[in-house]
Formats: structure tokens, C-alpha cells, sequence
């Protein structure tokens, strides 16, 4: 019974008037810092804690926390409307949140990403309130050789989920590890590829590569396809919005997906630097191997959108675990909160939830209270953003490119990305016209500097052996289950192909 005694006290704590105040304020700005394409949680965070100078620490926390998760809602937001994904960790929700949109089921797909999101959040939470000490024990385990590989396995996943055309995504790939080795090699401390530039000193940083591909190149593919001779219409030419709610046969598609997302997300999320983007990710690929349709998945398939918007909630649920149990921020957001903790002179770790009982369990259960707000602030706001759709190309094209640009040059106040956002953009419109993967490249470019890091960790510890990989238990599941993967798509290829060799063949007799 103590951990329902420690959950009332946190809703104790959490339903007092200042605090629901903060909380509601934290929900709010999450979800406008979301719905900036490339601003993401980390900078909103990290511009928004001096406001909270002189708050009570409690109060104040659950409002950077509430920022936090409630920017993963916005974020998906243009993503279904405009292609457009917050941060990497709404980048799976374009695969199919912008094919309902173009067939006129924005505000289905939008009540649905607000309902899974949710349901991955609440059931986060309620995994936190219940399992914290478990899974943080499994996290203390995990070294860099099983982050490489669970890296490695979130990079094979792009390869299966590209299907058909896993040639050109292999190349989409390569061509984001490539993006990602510019900088400083840590090892050396020599620079690659910066060509003399100071900024690049630091890398090519995923946001204006983000908004590039997926932003502007869908904008310079519709300026190719002639939208722009249009005298009305939204960014591409949408369907008529069919109906609000989802239909049933959406709720039945996607009860399922929503709890594997959910489930699979907490657990990637409580490792440390896993992170919301591999399991969004996963969840994807997850859905469609389990899919009895998946030739459907990225042309506007419910399940599709559900299941990697539960997982990246559920996944920043998850990501509380180590930054309150060990006192290791998971992602860059958990860091600035890390940072928002030691501001107040509180040390996360083991003995946070003994020493601060009222502060740790006030902010847990201030995430179910957020939840709620945010699916409440989602679905009422929706005719709003439905909107967006419905808005002359001439004025809702300049706005993309305005928000674009602002939100690439607002995080670091660098022109150089600003120009290597539109040069990302003219990419992306190639890779649109030619059939490339952007979400690969994008993708890549995430996890690339973090393969090659743990990599060279693990070549440090096992002094140059690769066999460290067999010798660790927790990698050799991992390495198990990636030749798992491999060879039954390797298997599902060959019998589709037997199946379109079988249906074209003629009758015998004929």
C-alpha cells in the first residue's frame, strides 16, 4: 500500500490551486512549443527556466515538466497537416497522419493522435508509479555495446519499414550518416568536413535538416506539381474533411497498436539516450509487421499514426524513470530538467522519493492531471487546426516558410542553418520526386553521432575485440533479434514475390 499512499500524497500536492495553475500553463506552452516545427522540448525547456527563477520548486518543476510532455502532442500536430514533424520524435507520425490528411480525415487522424497520445502518456505514468525501481535496475545494466546495437536495431528497423524500395533507403541513410560525421571527431579532435566554417565545428544539427526535407520539400514539390497557379486550397489539394470523429473500424484498428506503442515505448524510454525517436520508430515497424495489411502503412493507415504517437509519450513518461531513480537524464529534455532539479538544490537518485517524498510524487502525479488536460486542450482545439488546411495557398505557403525559418533560426541564431534548411529543402523535393527516403536520412542523421560514439566505447572497453558484442548477454539478444528481423523480412519478401509470380502466371489450359 505505500506506493497508493505515496500516490495520494503526490495528488495531494498536485491538485493544490497554484500548482493545477502551473500545471495548465506548462500544458499550454508545451503544446505551442510542439506545434513550432524544429523549436522541440529541449529548447523550449532550456529558454523557459529562467522564468521559473524564484517559483516554488514543486510548482515550478511540474510546469517544466508539463512543457515537456505536452510539446510531444503539438509536435505531431504538424506533422498530420503540413508534413512538417516538431522533432525527431514525431517524424513516424507523417507516414500516415499526412496521407489521412490529404484524404480528408484531418480531424479523425487528429483526435486519434490525441487520444493515443494519452493513452501512451497515462499508461507511462502509471508504469512509473508502479515499476520505477524494476526497470531503473535494468538501465543501470546497459553499457555502450548494447546501445550500440539497440541503435543498430532502431537503423535495420528503417530498412524494413521502407519496404520495397530498401535500396533507396539504404542510400538515405548513408547519405544522413554522412551529414552526421561533420564536425569535431571526439577522438582525435580533429574537424571533418566543416570547410573552414566555425559553425559547423559542432555538427549539422538535426532541425534544419528536419524542416528542410519534410517542410519545404513537400512545398517545392507542390510548387513543381503547380498548386501555386490555384486560386484557393490548402498546401496540397486536400479532400473534403469527411467527418470529425473517427469511425469505428478506426477505434477497432487501433485498440492494439495504441497498448503495444504504449508498452514498448515506456520500456525504450527508460533507457538512458534510447529515447522517444527509436521508439516511435519501432512502434511503426511493429505495427506493420503485425499488420494483415502492411502495403497499406504511408498511404493513410490508422494504426500507422496510433502506434508510434503512444510510443513517444509513453517513451518521455519513461524517460522520468532514470532521471529520478539514478540521476541520469534519458534525453537532451530530461538534461534541462536535471538542471531545473539541481537549481532548487534537489539531487535526483535513489533517495530522492525518500528524502522529498512530497516533490517527487507531486510531479508524478501531476503527469496524470497533465494528460487529461492536454487530451481536453487537443480535441476541442481541433477545429482550429483544421483550419490550417482549409487556408488559401497564398497565404498558408508563406506562412510555412516564415515558420520554418524562424523556428531553424530561433534555437541557435545561426544563418548557416537557416541556408541549410532550404538547401535541405530542394534535397527533399528530390528525394520526393525520385522516391528516396527523407525520414531515413533524418533519421540516420539522429542516431548516426551515437552509433559511432558507442562504438568507439565499446572497442575502448574490449581494447579493438568485437566479441564483446557475443560475450554480453543483454547484446546478444539484441543481435539475436536483428538477424530475427532480417530474416523474416527476408522471408516475407520472397513470399510476396512468389505470391505476384503466381497471380501473373497464366492458367493452365489457357
Amino acid at each position: 500500500m505505500d506506493i497508493f499512499d505515496n500516490l495520494l500524497l503526490g495528488l495531494a500536492v498536485a491538485l493544490q490551486p497554484i500548482n493545477i495553475v502551473y500545471l495548465l500553463i506548462g500544458t499550454m506552452v508545451g503544446m505551442f512549443v510542439g506545434i513550432i516545427p524544429g523549436f522541440g522540448p529541449s529548447a523550449g525547456l532550456a529558454i523557459l527556466l529562467p522564468v521559473t527563477f524564484g517559483m516554488e520548486p514543486t510548482g515550478a518543476v511540474m510546469m517544466l515538466a508539463a512543457i515537456y510532455y505536452g510539446s510531444m502532442y503539438g509536435g505531431t500536430i504538424t506533422s498530420i497537416l503540413l508534413n512538417t514533424p516538431g522533432e525527431s520524435a514525431t517524424v513516424a507520425s507523417t507516414f500516415d497522419g499526412y496521407p489521412l490528411a490529404q484524404q480528408g480525415r484531418a480531424g479523425p487522424a487528429l483526435v486519434m493522435q490525441a487520444v493515443a497520445s494519452f493513452i501512451g502518456g497515462t499508461i507511462g505514468v502509471i508504469l512509473i508509479t508502479l515499476l520505477a525501481p524494476l526497470f531503473a535496475q535494468v538501465a543501470r545494466s546497459f553499457g555502450p555495446p548494447e546501445f550500440f546495437m539497440l541503435i543498430m536495431m532502431g537503423l535495420l528497423m528503417l530498412v524494413v519499414m521502407i519496404g520495397e524500395n530498401w535500396r533507396l533507403g539504404v542510400i538515405s541513410t548513408l547519405i544522413g550518416f554522412a551529414l552526421g560525421t561533420v564536425g569535431v571527431d571526439l577522438e582525435t579532435g580533429s574537424q571533418r568536413f566543416t570547410f573552414g566554417s566555425a559553425e559547423l565545428i559542432e555538427g549539422i544539427d538535426f532541425i534544419p535538416i528536419a524542416i528542410g526535407l519534410f517542410g519545404l520539400g513537400e512545398l517545392y514539390y507542390s510548387f513543381y506539381e503547380g498548386l501555386h497557379a490555384k486560386g484557393s486550397g490548402g498546401i496540397i489539394q486536400y479532400q473534403k474533411e469527411k467527418r470529425f470523429w473517427p469511425d469505428l473500424r478506426d477505434w477497432i484498428d487501433t485498440r492494439f497498436a495504441m497498448l503495444r506503442g504504449s508498452l514498448l515505448g515506456f520500456v525504450i524510454g527508460v533507457l538512458p539516450g534510447a529515447g522517444a525517436t527509436i521508439a516511435s520508430l519501432m512502434a511503426y515497424s511493429v505495427e506493420k509487421a503485425a499488420s494483415k495489411t502492411p502495403e497499406r502503412f504511408g498511404k493513410g493507415m490508422m494504426a500507422g499514426l496510433a502506434g508510434p504517437e503512444a510510443a513517444n509519450n509513453a517513451a518521455s513518461s519513461g524517460a522520468m524513470v532514470p532521471l529520478l531513480t539514478l540521476g541520469i537524464p534519458g534525453s537532451g529534455s530530461t538534461a534541462v530538467l536535471l538542471a531545473a532539479f539541481l537549481l532548487w538544490g534537489l539531487q535526483p537518485g535513489p533517495l530522492l522519493m525518500a528524502q522529498n517524498p512530497e516533490f517527487a510524487w507531486g510531479l508524478i502525479a501531476s503527469m496524470y492531471l497533465g494528460n487529461v488536460a492536454l487530451l481536453a486542450i487537443n480535441i476541442f482545439a481541433i477545429p482550429l487546426f483544421v483550419l490550417m488546411i482549409r487556408l488559401p495557398y497564398r497565404i498558408l505557403a508563406p506562412g510555412v516558410i516564415l515558420i520554418c525559418t524562424i523556428g531553424t533560426y530561433a534555437v541557435h541564431g545561426s544563418i548557416i542553418e537557416v541556408w541549410l534548411m532550404f538547401i535541405a529543402g530542394l534535397v527533399g523535393f528530390l528525394m520526393k520526386l525520385y522516391g528516396f527516403s527523407p525520414a531515413a536520412t533524418v533519421l540516420a542523421l539522429v542516431l548516426g553521432p551515437m552509433a559511432e560514439e558507442t562504438l568507439r566505447q565499446t572497442l575502448t572497453i574490449s581494447r579493438g575485440s568485437a566479441m564483446i558484442f557475443i560475450e554480453r548477454g543483454v547484446s546478444l539478444t539484441i543481435l539475436l533479434v536483428m538477424v530475427a528481423i532480417v530474416l523474416a523480412a527476408a522471408a516475407l519478401r520472397l513470399s510476396r514475390t512468389r505470391a505476384r509470380a503466381a497471380g501473373s502466371a497464366p492458367a493452365v489450359g489457357s
